[in-house]
């Protein structure tokens, strides 16, 4: 995992997810600027409409001991990753609408 990796974050105690940047990973746990997982069409739709968004990015710190598992957005065989859902609805990367500078990868 690395510093602006668009990743899920399962989370327990409460079971959560969430989808979003990874801002800063330490052993203390991670921070993730994003959108909880149950909410991510919402966020899609709210950006193509353009909409004062209720459903907006949050900049949220997890303990570690909170964290299950980080997985990297990325597709799996046929099935598209979040990221690629965004880009195809919305017209933009995630990277471009996070402003994420994609020469550093």
């Amino acid at each position: 995992m690395e510093i602006n990796n668009i990743v899920i974050v399962s989370l327990i105690s409460p079971k959560e997810k969430m989808w979003g940047q990874i801002l800063l990973l330490e052993p203390q746990g991670v921070t993730v600027r994003g959108v909880d997982l149950s909410s991510f069409d919402d966020f899609i739709r709210q950006v193509i409409q353009q909409e004062e968004t209720a459903v907006g990015l949050n900049t949220v710190f997890f303990p570690m001991h909170r964290v299950e598992r980080i997985i990297v957005d990325e597709p799996s065989g046929s099935i598209p990753s979040l990221s690629q859902r965004f880009q195809a609805k919305v017209g933009l990367t995630v990277q471009e609408y996070l402003g994420i500078d994609t020469q550093q990868f």
